[in-house]
């Protein structure tokens, strides 16, 4: 089954013959290998490129091992470049190749060359990588399967098949798995065999167990604000004393730069600056959260929140968590919003809530709104199948599976 990636495919076309290294980044099996091929090259083909002007070298296979070696790949790629038309070059698996840096750099002095880069694990997992290439290179971040994806494919039932997302989430291979116990295994073993691993080795963790117990710490309180500060009192108050804040705020940063979870900061609304005390954390793949807590904590409301994350980072929002100050009674209180999201001029309001049942819970998800000065458009995604309406404060509610199948569900 070939899932089509359109989005990102439309990123990788809008950065051609930009005399940039594209860097095709994220979390590892989301899908990095098959956009660029078959996705992408089948794109070029169909726009007239022929197959010798397309130079795609698969660093994982055995075959190419030798090329791990920069001057021997330098060499092989020079050489079928046979013409002064654009050769595509495309490199899977890059951080394979010793001093690849100074090799791909190498190439940004080449009219003729178009270059593309993905990797899977050590140091090209990070964002490091990113670092590296400053000001020479093009980031294009993918994710897995968004929900609209994750429909399409599996053709089934909406409601059916947003059921098995909250639970599996949206790692490409899942769409081929038939049953339960597969899916759940697959997830697991990610976890246990990939991405520990990797984070291990790179990083000469000596706590693993402690990473481990980070990672599920974080996956059952998504969507709660917490700090270094908070966990490492977490792991005291179990009679850990010897986790210190030093080492969460490492491990912290190493789920980070695998791109297995991301920190969402806290913007003050009214006085227009962030806040660095807590954060919230959201995980790359809500199946992915599920599956290091075996599947035991299903809270549809924290994983719906962190689905909508998702689907508002993948639309190209800068996402912060929002609070409001407001006085009651001589006391200051701070009222949040789930998330404030900006895109260069335009900006929009997000709460997320299972239900607007009660005139009480309907107070308290607009309350927050309300309380804003500005007239940025404000929305409520509930779990209800509903037709979009607006409230008499002119808040948009709308049913979560409408917002993730339509693009352009915030401006409706």
């Amino acid at each position: 089954m070939i899932i089509k990636r359109e989005e990102y495919l439309k990123k990788l076309i809008d950065s051609k013959h930009i005399n940039l290294i594209k860097v095709v980044t994220g979390i590892r099996r989301s899908g990095k290998s098959y956009l660029l091929d078959p996705i992408f090259t089948n794109h070029l083909k169909e726009s007239g490129v022929s197959d010798d002007h397309i130079i795609k070298v698969d660093l994982d296979q055995l075959r190419n091992h030798k090329y791990h070696n920069p001057h021997l790949l330098d060499e092989y790629i020079r050489g079928k470049i046979i013409d002064d038309k654009m050769h595509y070059i495309i490199l899977d698996e890059i951080q394979l190749v010793s001093n690849f840096e100074s090799l791909l750099n190498g190439f940004l002095y080449m009219s003729n060359v178009d270059v593309y880069v993905t990797g899977s694990n050590s140091r090209f997992l990070s964002s490091d990588i990113i670092t590296e290439f400053r000001g020479r290179s093009h980031q294009i971040r993918i994710y897995p399967l968004s929900f609209k994806e994750f429909y399409n494919a599996r053709k089934i039932e909406k409601n059916e098949a947003y059921m098995e997302y909250i639970r599996y989430g949206g790692m490409p291979l899942l769409i081929s798995l038939e049953n339960d116990e597969a899916k759940s295994n697959y997830l697991k073993s990610l976890f246990e065999l990939t991405y520990f691993k990797d984070i291990v080795e790179r990083n000469k963790v000596e706590k693993d167990d402690v990473l481990v117990s980070l990672t599920r710490i974080i996956a059952s309180s998504i969507g709660s604000l917490t700090s270094a500060r908070k966990l490492t009192k977490t792991y005291k108050s179990k009679g850990s004393n010897e986790v210190s804040i030093g080492t969460v705020i490492n491990y912290l940063n190493h789920l980070e730069d695998s791109f297995l979870i991301e920190n969402v900061r806290r913007y003050d609304i009214k006085r227009k600056r962030y806040i660095d005390a807590t954060s919230k954390y959201y995980f790359a793949d809500v199946g992915l959260r599920n599956a290091i807590l075996n599947f035991r904590q299903q809270e549809e409301n924290h994983i719906m929140e962190n689905i909508v994350y998702l689907e508002l980072v993948r639309r190209g929002y800068n996402v912060d968590v929002g609070i409001v100050e407001v006085r009651e009674k001589d006391a200051r209180k701070q009222l949040e919003v789930d998330f404030v999201c900006n895109e260069i001029d335009r900006r929009y309001y997000v709460q997320v809530a299972q239900n607007l049942e009660t005139r009480e819970k309907t107070i308290q998800e607009t309350r927050p709104f309300l309380n804003i000065e500005d007239s940025f458009k404000k929305i409520i995604i509930v779990k209800d199948n509903i037709r979009p309406w607006y409230t008499e404060e002119g808040i948009l509610v709308i049913g979560i599976i409408e917002f993730l199948l339509n693009e352009n569900s915030l401006n409706i």
